[in-house]
């Protein structure tokens, strides 16, 4: 498998897969991790939609994790598409995993409405102007709504979602409120919520989101992921979705 500068091929330590990532890019990280597992009970066969796919880590992982039939990953930047495609490539995925490099809010272009079983995404977390701005324009674009923001999300999934098709999401806890506003305004209706801490000391770091849409109103709140147990080693329930217990 060819590598450019900078690249390197991390182990997933998850039935053998692996993934190219660029050491100076933006690197998956356990928020990518969480979302495949919490979405790992879709129906076999599905056919998948992740919206900003980055280097691919969701796919690689729910290909691992599911009997689904297909998973597409949508990419705007065309060297972060071209790594997700040569991972594909390299863990044998390419009837299963395919990459699309485009802008999201462009996919009516190449589907046709209500196509996708599932949609899956960990969008970017921060609003075009907040936060602080990194120089590396390929982090840029993966930490901040610049290509497209949190309602563009929702409302591409709107479209593209099948009836009664599931939406999963990873975000943070502070546009919780924007989250689910949105979610009913689209119709795509909140099903159930996991929020994520660091530890039991700490306020939660991450939510994870199941909606369904045109489903009925129901929502049911998980109890807590906690990543680190009191002595600052991963808990149990974490090394589960790591496969290291």
């Amino acid at each position: 498998m060819e590598l450019y500068d900078n690249e390197r091929i991390d182990d997933l330590e998850f039935k053998g897969l692996k993934i190219i990532q660029n050491v100076n890019g933006f690197c998956f990280g356990i928020d990518s991790v969480l979302l495949s597992d919490f979405a790992k009970n879709i129906k076999d066969d599905s056919i998948v939609l992740d919206l900003g796919t980055g280097t691919g880590i969701i796919p690689i992982l729910l290909c691992g994790k599911t009997n689904l039939k297909e998973i597409i990953g949508v990419e705007i930047q065309e060297d972060v598409a071209n790594m997700a495609n040569r991972s594909s490539k390299l863990n044998n995925l390419e009837d299963r995993f395919k990459v699309l490099n485009a802008n999201i809010l462009n996919l009516d272009k190449y589907y046709e409405k209500n196509t996708f079983d599932v949609i899956i995404t960990n969008p970017p977390y921060k609003k075009k102007n907040s936060g602080v701005i990194n120089d590396d324009e390929r982090k840029v674009i993966s930490r901040h709504e610049i290509t497209a923001s949190l309602e563009d999300f929702i409302k591409v999934t709107k479209d593209l979602l099948k009836d009664k098709g599931e939406f999963y999401m990873v975000h943070r806890p502070d546009r919780l409120v924007d989250i689910l506003y949105l979610l009913r305004k689209y119709k795509i209706e909140p099903k159930e919520i996991r929020f994520v801490f660091s530890n039991k000391e700490k306020p939660p770091k991450l939510v994870l989101i199941k909606a369904v849409k045109n489903a009925n109103e129901f929502l049911k709140v998980d109890n807590n992921l906690y990543i680190y147990d009191d002595e600052g080693n991963y808990t149990n329930e974490i090394l589960k979705i790591y496969n290291k217990l």
